[in-house]
């Protein structure tokens, strides 16, 4: 301040000696930082050490949800039925990727005191009778044996055996897993936006997909769903198969984000991570389960 030659600020009352005190304590705890940092890559400069990083990592990330999507019970997606039981019943769901019913059981046991229809989508035959012997007769449920893109018509599914979890419309390369990828078979195809007219089903109040990389083809063929608002939350898997169909979390970012939806990481124990900018790291092809909500 123009006139004031007192050491201590009129203002806050900070001398020049806090000031000193304060710039040395910075340069000694930067001085600290740097040298624990080089101890710690001296001491982690060996084989056994790398091993406890690369399973402390491994661990650490699966209780943050990266690669904890594989596995219903392990991958939080009851705190979505919770949101999805807040919502005004009664319910649709669209489970696209059924399998043999894992994702529909846990939904049915979700939902049993509300009001709802599913309607569960599995392109392969063998793996639809499968389906069709579990839940072929449960109420409130539609079985749909059909694939889910972004256009209608007919494509090719690949798969290594009858009933597999992994079956795509792209033929993977997972010969670094020893898993034979080679069994098709030629199946229909549908859309959301197509499927929702011929039903007259005017709101999705979730909408589930596990595709194996397929997901965003799904999304592009429910552009009008989306446009109408008409879609209430998304459910979806990011992984390695998204490294054989070139799609990234990127794509998924800029086409929620582009319709004013709330991405966010499902962890293990229920919790919601809010994913607020895009960052390169979120690029973790490990089966992670992310929920976009309007």
């Amino acid at each position: 301040m123009e006139g004031c030659y007192s050491p201590t600020c009129c203002s806050c009352g900070v001398t020049g000696s806090d000031i000193a005190l304060h710039q040395i304590t910075g340069t000694f705890m930067g001085v600290l930082k740097s040298g624990l940092k080089r101890l710690a890559i001296l001491a982690t400069a060996n084989r056994p050490a790398q091993a406890a990083l690369a399973y402390g990592d491994r661990f650490a990330q699966f209780l943050m949800g990266i690669g904890a999507g594989s596995e219903v019970a392990d991958s939080g997606e009851a705190a979505v039925f919770r949101l999805l039981r807040c919502r005004p019943a009664p319910l649709t769901v669209f489970d696209v990727g059924a399998n043999q019913g894992q994702f529909l059981t846990a939904a049915l046991g979700a939902l049993v005191r509300t009001d709802h229809r599913i309607h569960s989508f599995e392109p392969g035959r063998g793996t639809f009778a499968l389906l069709a012997a579990r839940h072929g007769h449960t109420p409130r449920v539609a079985l749909h044996n059909l694939a889910v893109g972004r256009s209608a018509g007919t494509a090719t599914l690949w798969y290594d055996e009858e009933g597999s979890g992994i079956a795509s419309l792209t033929k993977r390369d997972l010969d670094h897993l020893g898993i034979p990828f080679g069994r098709s078979e030629p199946v229909a195809v549908t859309t959301i936006d197509e499927h929702c007219r011929r039903h007259g089903i005017d709101r999705i109040d979730l909408l589930k997909l596990d595709i194996e990389g397929h997901e965003l083809d799904a999304l592009e063929g429910a552009r009008e769903m989306f446009a109408g608002g008409a879609i209430g939350m998304v459910l979806f898997e990011f992984g390695g198969c998204n490294i054989d169909t070139r799609t990234y979390f990127r794509d998924f970012w800029h086409f929620f984000s582009g319709r004013g939806m709330r991405l966010q990481r499902v962890t293990p124990g229920g919790l919601l991570v809010p994913i607020d900018v895009y960052r390169e790291a979120l690029e973790q092809f490990r089966t992670t389960n992310f929920v976009a909500l309007s």
